[in-house]
């Protein structure tokens, strides 16, 4: 049992398709908590970068898009969405031309230090609260009551990211390579576990058997 009267943060970090924003969702429903995906605010930062066709390659301008870009954030956990200066796009920024740019975008320091403290400030007005990303427990939620590194091998994940966007299983694979690779290797705030993170592999785990492993994950830390 939890105490919804304290602030509760969930830090759950890992790779694209070890099931972050799923797991994430159910556990903050099951919690009555709130939701942050802060993949989606970066993502909606390089739909405003392609849109304002900046090249990814010119750092200055991306940052720029980034510090004047408003940026609105719901954290319903049963119908998240998101705004780019007052126009929604949930949609659009999980389209392929989006997906192939964000690493890019999301790599620039000045676009990272913007979005952490935004997401900074949604947690601390949230008070209940289940954060899932990338860089959740090392840098934007360090002091999170229980910080989870989701994974799952590479084929898994290239499976039930391909089954979600109806896309070429090999391909899919070689771009989920792609930005692994991208997303652990930039300098600032690059994917990685936290020492103190809790890993699970969700490879042969169905959803409800991780939301019920969080959750028991909880009950020992909040004890």
């Amino acid at each position: 049992m939890h105490d919804e009267g304290r602030q509760l943060v969930i830090a759950v970090d890992g790779p694209s398709g070890s099931g972050k924003s799923t797991i994430s969702r159910r556990v903050a429903q099951a919690l009555n908590a709130r939701y942050l995906d802060t993949g989606a605010m970066y993502r909606a930062v390089t739909y405003a970068v392609l849109r304002d066709n900046v090249d990814l390659g010119d750092a200055d301008k991306i940052a720029a898009v980034a510090d004047g870009v408003e940026l609105v954030v719901g954290t319903d956990p049963v119908s998240p969405h998101v705004s780019v200066d007052g126009v929604g796009v949930d949609r659009e920024i999980r389209g392929a031309e989006v997906t192939r740019a964000v690493s890019a975008v999301s790599a620039v320091p000045a676009v990272r230090a913007r979005l952490v403290a935004q997401q900074r400030a949604i947690i601390t007005e949230s008070g209940r609260i289940v954060v899932e990303g990338r860089d959740i427990g090392t840098v934007v939620a360090p002091d999170a009551d229980l910080k989870v590194y989701l994974t799952a091998d590479a084929e898994e994940r290239a499976r039930r990211r391909s089954s979600e966007n109806a896309t070429d299983r090999a391909a899919t694979a070689a771009d989920l390579a792609r930005r692994d690779r991208l997303d652990s290797t930039r300098a600032a705030d690059p994917l990685r576990q936290a020492d103190d993170a809790v890993v699970l592999d969700t490879t042969a785990l169905g959803i409800d058997e991780v939301v019920e492993r969080l959750r028991r994950m909880l009950d020992k830390v909040t004890a």
